[in-house]
Parts: structure tokens; sequence; C-alpha cells
């Protein structure tokens, strides 16, 4: 029976994340390398929407977040739009070699906050760090827009996989953390209702054991 409760806890941490941004900012091998550790130097462009899971452990738990990767190119917009209801977590993706896709992470995240169903732990990512001598984006300027936004921050490099698990993971361990407090403040309501109840037995049990404990002393008043 422990095994089975384990199994439906399992189920329960499923996280849906998505990866927004720009065509060709990396997002397709950012998810190559976070659930395969792999990574395609040709990789082509997203045609519609694909997805992988990946199992993180947190805290002993086993956590299963559900990436998908939706296509950055504006003709798919309409049909991505629909993949954002459901998700969790999201990676923000843009290129720090072309300034063109941070000046775009306003309208992606725009666009996430319009088609989402909740709010939706964020991070922000300069993608190919890698591409030290390319840089168009400052990491400064990275993590100020990310703390106007209150997001979180982290520059990663698909091809050389610095800080990849590192951006994943960052998100779904807020994830989780938010859905522990949850889950905490649940069980903190339910206690505060339960000595109602547990209290009126408290008492009877007192009263009832007020004539055997007081008893000698009670009749010795009495009597007396």
């Amino acid at each position: 029976m422990a095994f089975v409760s384990e199994d439906e806890k399992t189920e329960d941490y499923l996280f849906k994340i998505v990866l927004v941004g720009d065509s060709a900012v990396g997002k397709s091998n950012l998810l190559a390398r976070f659930a395969r550790n792999e990574f395609y130097p040709n990789s082509k462009s997203t045609i519609g929407v694909e997805f992988q899971t990946q199992k993180i452990d947190i805290n002993g738990k086993e956590v299963k977040a559900q990436v998908w990767d939706t296509a950055g190119q504006e003709r798919f917009r309409a049909v991505t739009s629909a993949y954002y209801r459901g998700a969790v977590g999201a990676l923000l993706v843009y290129d720090i070699s072309r300034r063109q896709t941070f000046d775009s992470i306003g309208r992606w995240l725009n666009e996430l906050q319009t088609h989402s169903d909740m709010n939706v732990v964020t991070i922000l990512v300069g993608n190919k760090s890698d591409l030290k001598d390319a840089r168009e984006v400052p990491t400064s300027e990275g993590k100020a827009l990310a703390e106007a936004q209150g997001l979180f921050y982290m520059e990663t490099s698909a091809l050389d996989s610095s800080n990849v698990a590192a951006a994943f993971q960052t998100v779904v361990k807020e994830i989780y953390n938010i859905l522990s407090r949850k889950v905490m403040m649940s069980h903190e309501i339910k206690k505060q209702d339960a000595p109602l109840e547990g209290k009126t037995v408290v008492l009877q049990a007192e009263e009832n054991q007020q004539p055997d404990t007081e008893a000698k002393p009670a009749g010795g008043c009495c009597s007396s």
C-alpha cells in the first residue's frame, strides 16, 4: 500500500512548463540538453509544439517536469497560445548575441500572462552564453529586466550545458515550494477547525474524570 500511495503522490507532481521566446534563441536545444543531454548544432526551427518529460528529485520527492517547446516564429503564435493553458512554469528565453530577441521579451511576457491560467513561475534565460565575443546584451541588463518584472534570472549555454539543468530546476523547485506552502496552509486550517471538536471531547473527559479524581476531597468538604 505504501508503494501505491507513493506512486499516487508522484502523479500529483506533474508540472507543465513552457519554453517561450523568439525563433532560433535555442529553446529546442535547451530542452534537448535538459531532457536527453543532447545538442543539435544544425537544429531547425520547431514546427508546432513538442514536449519532453524529465524527472527531478526535490526533497526526496519525485517531480515530473513536462516541458513544452513552443515555436517562436510569428506565424505559429496563434497555434502555440493554446499551449500556455495549464502551465505553472516558464522559461523566457533570449539570445545574448541578438539584441532583437531581448527586445521581444516584453511582448512574450505579456502573451504568457494573457494566455496562462494562473500566476506562472518564470525565469528569464539569456541563452548562448558561450558566444562571449558576439554578446550584444550585457548580463547586467538581463538581471535588471528580470528584477523589474519579478522574474528569476540565469544565463545558459545549451552548447556546453552551462546552467541548463539549474534553470529548469529553479523553476520546478519554486513551483514545488509554492505548492508545499499551500498544502501546509490547508493543513493548518484543518488543524484550527479540529480543536473545536477536540476541546469538547477533552472537556467532557475532564467532567467525567472530576468525580473520580476529586471524589475524596469533595466528599470530605461536603461531609464536614
